[in-house]
């Protein structure tokens, strides 16, 4: 059975779906902006083998360092309001059991290329799924798996080995925010991490020549001159690699930077530009859509990028043109309202963990990567997830996750359904969604309270489940160990749940989790499922 707390808004919605009803509850679009801010990459260059790299010297014996949160302005609106779409117990057994999961770059990691120290936190766990080949990232440093035999091929290594001889500030700084995607339709793996050691700053991005993560890059330098470019996140497309940042003046927030990168000249090595705008200080934290399954979206359909704002989202469409950035465009936002919630820990540090006093930061204040799309035919749409406040008393402000899945976004969007997971007092937090073939939703997170160390689990639920739930939870793997000392508060920024693309249906999930108490000493896990209607 699926409780949601009394809300207009929430209890509207799911009368609508009951009936059968579309319900039209996004706000009209606000401005339509032209005109794009064009600049040409400053360098590019092809690294014709990774597999032929020395690796870089890597950092990892250094002492530990923490990563500090660049947190937005509060965008979450006045008060704690009530949770309004609360889902406090489950709708039944979860049927896909959690695959051989295994081990990825954290303390004690070993592959080809030596042993992993951890010597910052948090490591910022991500991962993306190819073709016979998982790779991820961590904050410094990443590794290539082999998909089928679950064994590392290359790495770990740090993020910067794969610039190595492209010179300047992307081969001599490795400093993290590191992405990994897959262009599912190209057949192409996306890297991108920031170099941000000193200005000018850059976004260094490499896209592989083939579907094979350990062979040849073709790899750029996208300028930001003196503006920290914080938090960058991509989303593939078939017209750009659309990247979002959270733009910085010294510690003063500048409002988000969206930008696109020339797709199609960047799968052939050919020099690129991007074409961006600049959002007030009003918008922080925006996601661009990335691209799940065989299916493109319509032709010419912009990129659809989102944040939240007091119990909303908004919503933007970017249409970027080539030939002429005259006819570039920028709509929105397109205020999406949606049932009431509370950012968890107030957008900051709250949720306990066993066997410490260390409280652990929710990043509450913006949207989990990924924000993934997916074009059904009949409809497309969007899920995505972040973490809010559920608990009412002060003693225990316990968190869960929030996601959504919003349809009609080139029309009218809807909150076709949402709901906050969060079945019992424990602490759910830095999830991340996706969507298989058939509709099927996978919801990934990290768990924790007074009771338990930090552990990895999932929910999810078949496209047949009743709207606005999810089904029982699953755990990837419990944790060992809480992080502790040094006022060592930072968990995570993002998490990733990716579908595989060979038989788009098999879900991939990774994230952080401790063997032991201590600092500095995170490991992560990567691991695998499908739902059984999926084939």
């Amino acid at each position: 059975m699926t409780l949601l707390k009394p809300n207009l808004l929430g209890l509207g919605t799911a009368l609508c779906a009951l009936a059968g009803m579309t319900c039209l509850n996004a706000h009209a679009a606000t401005a339509t902006t032209s005109g794009a801010e064009v600049t040409a990459s400053v360098q590019h260059d092809t690294l014709h083998s990774l597999r032929g790299v020395m690796p870089r010297p890597d950092d990892f014996s250094k002492s530990g360092q923490q990563h500090p949160a660049r947190p937005l302005p509060w965008l979450d609106g006045p008060g704690t309001p009530n949770d309004g779409a609360v889902q406090n117990t489950s709708t039944g057994s979860f049927a896909p059991a959690v695959g051989a999961g295994f081990d990825g770059v954290g303390q004690g990691f070993s592959g080809p290329q030596g042993t992993f120290t951890v010597n910052s936190a948090p490591p910022d766990t991500n991962g993306a799924v190819g073709a016979t080949q998982y790779v991820q990232i961590v904050n410094s440093a990443f590794a290539v798996f082999d998909k089928t035999t679950k064994s590392v091929t290359y790495g770990p290594v740090a993020t910067n080995t794969l610039w190595t001889g492209f010179g300047g500030p992307c081969e001599a700084d490795n400093d993290g925010d590191a992405t990994v995607v897959y262009d599912k339709a190209a057949g192409r793996w996306v890297i991108s991490q920031f170099a941000v050691t000193a200005a000018p700053y850059y976004e260094c991005v490499a896209v592989s020549a083939t579907s094979d993560a350990t062979g040849a890059y073709y790899r750029y330098a996208f300028p930001y001159g003196s503006v920290f470019p914080d938090y960058p996140k991509m989303g593939v497309w078939p017209d750009a690699y659309y990247e979002t940042f959270n733009m910085f003046s010294g510690n003063t927030f500048s409002g988000a930077k969206l930008c696109a990168y020339d797709r199609n000249a960047m799968l052939s090595g050919a020099a690129a530009t991007q074409q961006c705008f600049q959002l007030s200080t009003s918008y922080g934290g925006v996601l661009p859509a990335d691209l799940d399954g065989s299916t493109a979206p319509p032709a010419g359909s912009p990129n659809y990028l989102m944040n939240f704002t007091s119990n909303t989202l908004n919503l933007w469409r970017f249409h970027v043109d080539w030939a002429n950035s005259a006819n570039t465009t920028l709509t929105g936002p397109i205020a999406i309202p949606v049932a009431s919630f509370s950012a968890a820990c107030g957008g900051g540090t709250c949720v306990p963990q066993y066997g410490s006093r260390q409280k652990l930061d929710s990043l509450a204040d913006r949207l989990m990567f990924r924000l993934a799309y997916r074009n059904f035919g009949d409809h497309e749409s969007l899920v995505v997830s972040h973490s809010v406040q559920v608990g009412t008393s002060r003693k225990n402000p316990y968190t869960g996750v929030r996601w959504y899945e919003v349809r009609n976004p080139a029309t009218t969007p809807v909150v076709y359904q949402q709901s906050t997971f969060s079945p019992d007092t424990t602490y759910r937090w830095l999830g991340s969604v996706a969507m298989d073939k058939v509709g099927n939703m996978a919801l990934g997170y990290s768990a924790s309270s007074s009771s338990i160390h930090p552990a990895v689990r999932y929910t999810g639920r078949l496209a047949t489940d009743p709207l606005n739930s999810m089904e029982a939870e699953t755990s990837v793997i419990e944790g060992l160990g809480s992080q502790s000392g040094n006022n060592l508060s930072r968990w995570g920024d993002y998490s990733a749940m990716t579908v595989d693309p060979t038989d788009d249906c098999t879900f991939w999930y990774t994230t952080e989790y401790l063997k032991t108490t201590g600092s500095f000493n995170w490991n992560t896990r990567i691991a695998s499922f499908k739902f059984g209607t999926c084939q």
